[in-house]
């Protein structure tokens, strides 16, 4: 006899393959289900054994709690450059001080001078930390970097800044000092009416579009030294971005204004709980805008552009902008093209010695 074969119908043998696959794929989606369990699991141990040592620390002794004493001593700068969508950004501090109990100071400096005397950072500096009464702070002004480590402060502020493309900055500016905007339309401006464009006096070699005017975002960063304020010093740009790394939280820039406040909420909510909200529905997210502005030709730009200190200019906001990305990169996933802020991605865990 030969051997009995069972052979099944085409479609029987579809729908085993079908049911064969349904079957793996339920049996992986339970697998990663456990592991999202476990992983939960382990957090939740974890946090479970950090409570237990936070507690019997407290037991142990009343203890002053530094973490909430650091955030009530909190002092931010944000030394403002100007035509940077600055106004708009302040405005955000203003509208959340109250409800977030903090306080926002302006630092104004006579004619808007950036580079404070030495007796004057004395008392900044000063004030700036032993203000009690002003804590926390939110302090903002035309002001440059200024080192508090070199007045022996123990307790720096935190720094933060937003920089903008440098013509387009410096064509705001431009049409700012004779047009004013739309958040003081009434003030008399300082070249007020002086109808000429942005083009012609490029074209003319006129002094308020001259390629020194666009010096201005490299010194602010760089800081109180003589150097800083040399245009076109490749010692003030290596600073700058020494500084802008290492002395600054976070500087984004004006063409991605909700980012960066997006990542001052998830940093600093002591200070930006509600921010983003804000910007994206208040009144005054706008605020602010030059009035009569006319953007520059192909041919202007070009010929800035043959600049050398538009050049180092340049090379320092695009050395800002890759670095802010490169945060934001880290910081948020983006879903159906929003962008939402991650969950804590580290937790502690085999906690020793154990609580007995």
């Amino acid at each position: 006899m030969g051997l009995l074969r069972i052979m099944m119908p085409p479609k029987l043998q579809l729908l085993a393959v079908v049911a064969f696959a349904v079957a793996m794929l339920f049996l992986e989606n339970q697998i990663q289900k456990l592991e999202e369990s476990r992983s939960k699991l382990e957090r939740a141990i974890a946090r479970h054994e950090v409570r237990e040592i936070e507690q019997r620390h407290t037991m142990d002794g009343p203890r002053q709690d530094a973490a909430l004493d650091a955030e009530e001593d909190m002092v931010i700068i944000y030394n403002r450059v100007p035509k940077t969508a600055s106004t708009s950004f302040t405005n955000i501090a203003y509208d959340l001080c109250a409800k977030n109990k903090y306080h926002v100071l302006h630092i104004n400096t006579t004619k808007n001078n950036p580079v404070m005397s030495l007796q004057d950072q004395v008392r900044f500096v000063k004030n700036i930390t032993s203000w009690k009464e002003m804590k926390p702070g939110f302090y903002h002004g035309h002001v440059s970097y200024l080192d508090f480590t070199k007045f022996g402060v123990k307790r720096k502020p935190i720094y933060i800044n937003v920089i903008r493309d440098p013509i387009e900055r410096l064509v705001s500016y431009y049409y700012f000092l004779r047009f004013g905007d739309d958040y003081r339309p009434g003030l008399r401006r300082r070249k007020q009416g002086d109808k000429k464009t942005f083009d012609e006096c490029v074209a003319e070699g006129g002094s308020d579009c001259a390629p020194e005017k666009l010096w201005l975002q490299i010194p602010f960063f760089c800081g109180h030294s003589s150097e800083c304020w040399n245009v076109g010093s490749r010692w003030a740009m290596d600073q700058a971005k020494y500084n802008l790394i290492n002395e600054y939280f976070l500087v984004g820039v004006t063409e991605e204004l909700e980012d960066f406040i997006m990542l001052l909420e998830a940093a600093l909510p002591r200070f930006f709980r509600g921010a983003t909200e804000l910007y994206r529905t208040g009144k005054k997210s706008h605020l602010r805008k030059t009035t009569e502005k006319k953007l520059p030709t192909k041919q202007t730009i070009a010929k800035l552009q043959q600049s050398d200190i538009w050049k180092m200019e340049n090379e320092f906001y695009e050395f800002a902008l890759e670095q802010f990305q490169f945060i934001r990169a880290h910081a948020v996933r983006e879903k159906d093209g929003d962008l939402y802020i991650l969950a804590q991605n580290f937790f502690y865990e085999k906690i020793y010695p154990k609580s007995s």
